[in-house]
């Protein structure tokens, strides 16, 4: 969980040096592997979304796999534009933040029936969680499960016959650090209640260790809980932050639940680094995508750090970093998300979009180029563009945008490249392939560091901007300082990743705890918010501890 009120990741080296002997001894017991699920009879599957074969379908078999985000609707009551927001940018799901009264505002029948019905008036699907759980066990102020399974049966009236369009979350990360193996029986106990009081949802529950499951309990203990479910239409949901750094801790943790046929689904994630490490939300999102799984990035708008917020003030229009990355991303959601079938998404739209135009190269770097086209057609709307990497045969996803260019990242200096674009409809629909464009990456920097510099939205009178350092030098940089100018004004107001201060348009920015160290090959990211006035030209030199950068 990223609270709105705080983004604290909830991880200390205590506990993690804890977590690790206990994890080394699940190892050496073989209970890191749960046993196959065994399948339920056709008889007892709820109607609507349910469990078959140990995925996520909906009532007519059809597979759903979500693709979305996390909105705060008990602190934000009033920000339900927000859901409409999110379908624009092509979400097909939206998990909404509740309260049942033990820590905050309880939200109302009333309130939960309208979030529900604004859910299905912008064809999402709706993941409905109570947040008062968080960190039970560790904060005092959390409340239970079984709470929560009471508030949940408080409001059977408005939730019975949306089968069909909500799934429900029992309560956001219910166990915190402290004996995180006390999560098994209440878990259980808590879906039995719901069952035993005729729910037939599909229900969702959360791992312990604030979610993050680090010390194994979930993954052990998954097959037993999935077994109490009577109606086996219960998914495990996985929160992915600092504790998932590296890819073949991604990959281990979703396949165990893959091979043993357990339905999973990334519930929470992040990607922003912070002082604990620097989430792997490549490798989360690719792994999602090749196993067919859900995600729901962290959150919309309204955290107290904007570094995880999507969209900034809650305008899709001022959309950060990370939410370019989820949104339009490589395997992000506008690439890979498809519409809930209830809501008609295997429409009887089967025309394809006409081919983009021949990509056209421009602003060539080290590692990156930028890539315009001549924009697709479509006899209902076209929704994107996927951009491709193609060597021999093989194709290789390299970026996707809803607009017709788009900057490739992550390339080898002085290194040939051979780029395509597709395009694609709401209907899933892609076209066909256009031109091919052959590109050369520049050669590399002879320097210690490079910079890219960027704006991620703009409104009058400000500005998000984004800084990404690299280190391009052979040893680790311990300590820094960035210095730049801005030419037109603009001053800097609010600043993550780092601290800035200002003398006329001269800036100078020391780095966070968590930033202070840049190993080398490696980059660092700092984002803020500006003023500007009538004109916002980007800064044309940077140096590091006195020395030039390139810019990249």
């Amino acid at each position: 969980m990223r609270s709105t009120r705080s983004t604290t990741r909830k991880r200390s080296l205590a506990d993690l040096l804890t977590g690790l002997t206990a994890v080394l001894g699940l190892v050496v017991l073989g209970l890191f592997c749960p046993a196959v699920a065994q399948a339920r009879s056709p008889g007892v599957l709820a109607t609507g979304l349910h469990i078959a074969d140990g995925r996520l379908v909906e009532g007519n078999g059809n597979d759903f796999v979500m693709r979305g985000v996390n909105h705060a609707h008990t602190w934000y009551p009033s920000r339900t534009q927000s859901l409409a927001d999110v379908k624009a940018l092509g979400a097909n799901t939206v998990r909404v933040v509740l309260a049942d009264g033990h820590r905050w505002s309880a939200n109302s029948a009333t309130d939960v029936a309208n979030v529900v019905a604004q859910c299905k008036a912008n064809r999402l699907i709706c993941v409905l969680e109570v947040h008062d759980t968080t960190g039970y066990g560790e904060d005092s102020a959390a409340g239970t499960l079984d709470e929560a399974a009471d508030y949940w049966i408080g409001l059977k009236s408005v939730l019975a016959g949306q089968e069909n369009y909500i799934v429900i979350n029992i309560g956001n990360e219910p166990w915190g650090n402290t004996d995180p193996a006390g999560w098994t029986a209440p878990t259980i106990a808590a879906v039995q209640k719901l069952r035993n009081a005729g729910f037939q949802h599909t229900i969702m529950v959360d791992a312990p260790n604030w979610g993050q499951d680090w010390q194994g309990v979930m993954r052990a203990n998954a097959q037993s809980v999935y077994a109490a479910d009577t109606t086996g239409n219960l998914i495990f949901s996985i929160h992915m932050y600092s504790v998932f750094d590296t890819a073949q801790e991604i990959t281990d943790y979703l396949n165990a639940f893959v091979n043993a046929k357990l339905p999973i689904v990334i519930g929470e994630f992040g990607g922003p680094a912070d002082q604990y490490g620097d989430p792997d939300e490549d490798t989360m999102m690719a792994t999602a995508v090749q196993l067919k799984l859900g995600y729901l990035a962290w959150s919309w708008s309204g955290n107290t750090d904007p570094i995880l917020d999507l969209a900034l003030n809650f305008d899709p229009k001022q959309l950060s970093s990370w939410g370019q990355r989820i949104f339009n991303g490589v395997n992000g959601i506008a690439q890979t998300s498809k519409e809930a079938t209830v809501y008609g998404g295997t429409s009887a739209d089967t025309q394809a979009p006409t081919a983009p135009g021949t990509p056209a190269a421009s602003a060539v770097t080290a590692t990156s180029v930028t890539l315009g086209w001549t924009a697709a057609t479509d006899n209902v709307g076209v929704a994107g563009y996927d951009v491709v990497r193609i060597s021999g045969g093989t194709e290789t996803d390299a970026a996707a945008s809803t607009t017709n260019s788009v900057t490739v990242t992550g390339l080898t200096a002085s290194t040939a490249y051979t780029f395509a674009v597709y395009a694609r409809d709401a209907a899933g629909n892609r076209s066909a392939r256009s031109a091919t464009v052959n590109v050369t990456t520049g050669s590399a920097p002879t320097g210690i560091c490079s910079v890219a510099y960027r704006i991620v939205g703009e409104w009058p009178g400000g500005f998000q901007g984004g800084i990404t350092l690299r280190n391009t030098g052979t040893a680790a940089i311990n300590g820094w300082k960035l210095v730049f100018a801005f030419a037109d004004g603009q001053t800097v107001s609010n600043m993550w990743g780092g601290t800035a201060t200002q003398s006329g348009g001269t800036v100078s920015v020391a780095p966070a705890s968590y930033t202070s160290t840049v190993p080398a090959g490696g980059s660092v990211d700092v984002g803020f918010i500006g003023t500007e006035g009538a004109t916002n030209t980007a800064p044309t030199a940077f140096t590091l501890n006195g020395s030039a950068c390139t810019l990249s």
